[in-house]
């Protein structure tokens, strides 16, 4: 099998995985090095359903000796099976950066014959690149489930970022969907890489994890709860959600394709979990799942409707970031601006702050919308939501 249909196979097989991202790296650079992983020198560029597409993303093999129901690589899966050698695939990476067509690699893989023996030919291609090749670039390497701290800690200083998939939010879905699988197999790596970050002087890459959405019966609530302990424990620099997609032949799992929306949902629940303050049973009631036609922070509003609205001139910053519709650096220029005068309906729009969630919810000088009845609120929104986009006329 020559190199392009190798590269044809374990990309394709490699698009499942949705922890994906390049931000925040912060790895000193050699200085007859090519590359650089800096914010700056990585190019953010993300399909329409939010993947990262910036990274060459690939599998080293997606030969697996572990079944896990939801997976399309799993061992009796009828697929087409490819592995590379480590020469091989840091060639292919650095021809490609050298082209412009990556900023960096992004490399999971099937586990071929051990979790070990994997790892170690993912860490002979990350030393290939970094050593032979003098490669700075952003590198995202995964943690194979199983495999020995000493192997993860290397993958941890070679790495710029580094994730092991929980994959399932309890631990019953992972016995019945992946029985190869343990917790602890999926949780050591995770929190030895927080032990060391928190008792090693060395640069230590973060890490992140994926969950897969809808698989099984677990609600947002579990799901969310999960990543607040992640997020507590700082365990996690972010979780990554994955809404299911069917996988032929699965005995265990008789559900559709889970809607991107609610995927969406958990991704700005998160959000709020992680830069807002929020804590999740302000967001979501227990074995709950997320709105789907609102989003969490105007759920949350409407709900605790009695808290609004909110003078712009007077609320603390705190309370500003609790609006829909203004996020921090909104409530920033608020603050800043109130400072030299009292604002009014138009110096809120002049701030370039859209008022369509927002007038609902607060006062500037006098109330901005028509009724603090949640169900008129709840209908307006959805109405400025499901409004038909501009469309250019035809001339002819």
């Amino acid at each position: 099998m020559d190199l392009e249909q190798k590269l044809r196979i374990l990309a394709d097989s490699a698009k499942y995985d949705v922890s994906c991202a390049s931000s925040g790296g912060t790895r000193e650079c050699a200085v007859d090095g090519i590359g650089n992983s800096h914010a700056p020198g990585i190019c953010h560029t993300f399909t329409s359903d939010g993947r990262c597409v910036s990274l060459l993303k690939v599998l080293f093999t997606n030969i697996c000796i572990f079944d896990c129901e939801y997976c399309i690589n799993r061992a009796s899966n009828n697929i087409k099976r490819a592995s590379f050698t480590p020469k091989e695939l840091a060639d292919i990476t650095i021809n490609f950066y050298k082209r412009n067509y990556i900023e960096g690699l992004f490399l999971s893989s099937g586990i071929a014959k051990s979790p070990d023996h994997t790892m170690e030919l993912m860490l002979k291609t990350v030393k290939i690149l970094r050593e032979e090749y003098k490669f700075n670039g952003y590198i995202h390497l995964k943690i194979i489930p199983g495999s020995s701290k000493e192997l993860i800690e290397q993958a941890s200083l070679l790495a710029d970022r580094v994730s092991s998939n929980v994959e399932l939010p309890t631990e019953n879905s992972l016995k019945l969907l992946a029985p190869e699988k343990s917790k602890d197999n999926v949780l050591k790596p995770l929190i030895f890489l927080r032990n060391l970050r928190e008792n090693d002087d060395r640069r230590i890459a973060s890490a992140s994890t994926q969950l897969i959405v809808g698989a099984t019966v677990e609600p947002d609530f579990q799901i969310l709860k999960l990543a607040s302990y992640f997020y507590n424990k700082k365990i996690l620099k972010r979780m990554y959600y994955s809404a299911y997609i069917p996988v032929p032949n699965t005995k265990h799992i008789n559900v559709d394709k889970t809607p991107l929306t609610r995927e969406h949902r958990l991704y700005q629940a998160d959000w709020l979990l992680r830069f807002y303050g929020f804590k999740l049973e302000e967001i979501l009631e227990e074995d709950k799942n997320l709105d789907l036609e609102l989003d969490p922070k105007s759920a949350y509003a409407i709900k605790n409707i009695h808290l609004y609205p909110i003078d712009v001139n007077k609320a603390s910053y705190e309370e500003l970031i609790r609006v829909p519709g203004i996020g921090r650096k909104n409530a920033d220029k608020i603050i800043k601006a109130r400072a030299f005068k009292t604002l009014d309906e138009t110096d809120i729009i002049k701030l370039g702050i859209s008022l369509k969630k927002a007038r609902h919810f607060i006062m500037a000088k006098r109330y901005l919308g028509y009724s603090l009845s949640p169900e008129y609120i709840r209908r307006a929104i959805l109405r400025e939501q499901n409004k038909k986009p501009f469309v250019q006329l035809r001339l002819w």
